[in-house]
């Protein structure tokens, strides 16, 4: 893949946003729609764990942004941990009322985010590519 190629920008421009959202949009998103964002009974210790982990997976997507084929491990943990975190908690809220609002909420941007980080990242690594001919045949 080339360093300029279309597909590498838009990956790199992706984990910035990615980066910067974790950093510093899920707390004001906690706030502003918190039925969608904030799990009940409101818990400051487990909202601040949460910020911590997720403003930490920022700071190393923005890293990542800078040259993403040195940082595809990282990459794709963002993918499967978003992939298993939004359905165990889709399964939390689906089994609990009061918390249907994160369905519409965290964890369709989860599994959209897994979505998108995954079709973009085997997109500008070239890996749907790699696959013998026969499976690119069928």
């Amino acid at each position: 893949m080339r360093p300029d190629s279309p597909a590498l920008r838009t990956l790199r421009g992706t984990l910035i946003v990615l980066g910067l959202t974790f950093i510093l949009g899920i707390y004001p998103l906690t706030q502003l729609w918190p039925a969608g964002w904030a799990w009940t009974p409101a818990q400051p210790e487990y909202l601040q764990m949460i910020l911590a982990i997720y403003a930490t997976l920022g700071v190393f997507l923005l890293r990542a942004a800078r040259d993403p084929l040195k940082h595809l491990s990282l990459i794709w943990f963002t993918v499967w941990s978003s992939v298993a975190h939004g359905l165990v908690m889709a399964v939390q809220a689906l089994r609990d009322p009061t918390e249907r609002g994160h369905l519409p909420g965290d964890v369709l941007v989860l599994l959209v985010v897994a979505v998108v980080l995954g079709l973009l990242t085997v997109r500008a690594t070239g890996i749907a590519d790699a696959a013998p001919p026969a499976a690119r045949a069928a």
